[in-house]
């Protein structure tokens, strides 16, 4: 990690870098392992200050019962928290902060990956980062994996995909389309959004089950549906939150691949 720690955000501080193991979840597999995290600062246009995690995560193909990919999971936090936010009356960010939040991610987020030769990471952005650069965003992620190890970066998009028309996704995702570049779109639990996103060019699709009841068989079966639905409309799906116990039920039921809970509490 050392050339994350030597990195100054544009504020000027030092981002703090840590390096976690986890314990075993007691599933069959463990599903845990050693991996690092990293928080900087930032302060919005609107002068809010804000505090970014970035915290990877192994990503396990659901076939192989092993992981193959590591996952970068980011958290934005107001200081203060959301009361704070309403005060102001503001509880979403412009665009031109979403874009400076992509940017140090992007920085950051690269060093912890660790992409090796035949390895894949990934990393998440904005879609009004993606929707508003015309392509320029693809061209940084590709400059700035010059000169790395031949591996795929992975784009992880999220946030207004639902209102976004198919044809603006599929011209966003194009600019990545390359042989180390690709987009996995993160959508909302939704069967009608999976089935609308059928005409789309994307990887995967990815789906957070820390809102979807999958505890029990009476839960799990709307849970598959889901599933089913995702994979026909795309060739890979990435269940995230998953409980490592539906591990296999999950992959009946069409998933790729997971990041599993347990890891860590999740927060929102």
């Amino acid at each position: 990690m050392a050339p994350a720690t030597g990195y100054q955000d544009s504020s000027g501080h030092n981002p703090e870098v840590k390096t976690r193991a986890t314990a075993p979840i007691g599933a069959r597999r463990s599903c845990s392992m050693a991996y690092e995290t990293v928080t900087f600062p930032m302060v919005t246009r609107a002068r809010r200050e804000l505090t970014v995690t970035l915290t990877v995560q192994p990503v396990f193909d659901l076939a192989r019962g092993e992981p193959v990919s590591r996952r970068i999971r980011r958290t934005v936090r107001h200081r203060g928290g959301e009361p704070a936010l309403a005060a102001r009356g503001v509880r979403t960010l412009e665009t031109v902060d979403l874009k400076r939040i992509d940017l140090q991610t992007l920085n950051h987020g690269l060093d912890l990956l660790h992409i090796g030769p035949e390895g894949t990471g990934v990393l998440p952005a904005f879609w009004r980062t993606l929707v508003s650069s015309g392509g320029r965003f693809a061209l940084l992620c590709a400059e700035l994996r010059h000169g790395a190890p031949p591996g795929t970066l992975l784009v992880e998009v999220l946030g207004g995909l639902e209102r976004a028309p198919p044809e603006a996704i599929d011209e966003a995702i194009a600019h990545f389309e390359t042989a180390a570049l690709g987009v996995i779109l993160h959508i909302a639990p939704d069967p009608t959004l999976a089935r609308r996103l059928a005409r789309v060019r994307a990887r995967c699709l990815a789906i957070d089950f820390a809102g979807v009841e999958h505890h029990s068989a009476r839960d799990w079966q709307a849970a598959a549906g889901l599933i089913s639905i995702a994979r026909h409309a795309c060739p890979q799906v990435m269940l995230l939150n998953l409980r490592p116990e539906q591990g296999s039920a999950a992959r009946g039921a069409g998933a790729t691949h997971a990041v599993f809970s347990g890891m860590e509490p999740i927060l929102i």
